[in-house]
């Protein structure tokens, strides 16, 4: 059979996305980078107010949306979301779960509430949207928010950086389970800029020098620049990829350094 080189572009253009979690940080440049690039988008949160406002931002950028609460560790409302993205675009091509909660303690210091609370929101809330919005996709991509904290201890960060660690997995055995009908892959970030991490690295503190000695533009990435990895994965360009974790981190998990 002779090979078919044929191009297939990187777009979201004309495919109805989901985004739980959508309305700040990386999971609003997501949200606001598939309106730009023709997607209709719907964008959620358990703020009603920033949904409203998100929402907004998407029209302004062409994008055909709703207006729709949502919490992620509350299955009726996920379920919920889903019926009525369902019944205003009639499928869903793309889920994307881009969740912002974290607790800042360290594994001596966090208390039980703290770590159900984060694994309810990062780590069985990807569980629990990944099935339910599977039931919504004849065929499609679902995305999940993966960290760094997976790969490289952070300190006061144990919680978190537990339940990305079980996220990695979770995308791998969901890539697996899905396929091929659905893709399932997950971007993973360096350290970006967002109200998440506003006032947490500042330029002189120790931290901030250390992820400038280990990224070679010395600086913190913009929620910007996650967007791009994210509406290829979710593209048709990508059809040949799942169950991976694809890093945007400027190089600090792969630093080396010189003696």
């Amino acid at each position: 059979m002779p090979l078919d080189y044929t191009h297939t572009p990187v777009t979201v253009e004309d495919k109805t996305a989901v985004l739980i979690g959508a309305t700040s940080g990386i999971g609003r440049a997501i949200a606001l980078g598939f309106a730009e690039e023709g997607a209709d988008v719907v964008a959620t949160s358990r703020d009603e107010e920033r949904v409203s406002r998100t929402a907004d931002e998407l029209r302004d950028r062409g994008a055909e949306t709703l207006e729709v609460t949502c919490d992620a560790t509350e299955r009726d409302d996920v379920v919920a979301l889903r019926d009525t993205v369902e019944a205003e675009f009639g499928s869903v091509d793309v889920l994307v779960y881009a969740p912002s909660y974290i607790a800042r303690e360290s594994i001596d210091e966090v208390t039980d509430d703290q770590w159900d609370d984060v694994f309810d929101v990062q780590l069985k809330g990807a569980y629990r949207a990944t099935q339910i919005f599977a039931e919504a996709m004849d065929e499609g991509s679902i995305l999940h928010i993966a960290s760094a904290s997976a790969e490289s201890a952070i300190p006061n960060l144990a919680a978190y950086s537990v339940a990305k660690g079980g996220l990695d997995t979770l995308v791998r055995v969901a890539a697996e389970e899905l396929g091929p009908e659905i893709r399932v892959n997950a971007v993973r970030p360096g350290f970006i800029v967002s109200e998440q991490t506003q006032g947490t690295y500042t330029e002189g503190e120790p931290r901030f020098e250390t992820i400038k000695d280990r990224t070679t533009q010395e600086r913190l990435g913009r929620p910007e620049e996650i967007a791009g990895a994210a509406i290829y994965l979710a593209s048709d360009a990508a059809s040949y990829t799942t169950g991976e974790i694809v890093t945007v981190d400027d190089g600090f998990l792969s630093a080396t350094f010189e003696e």
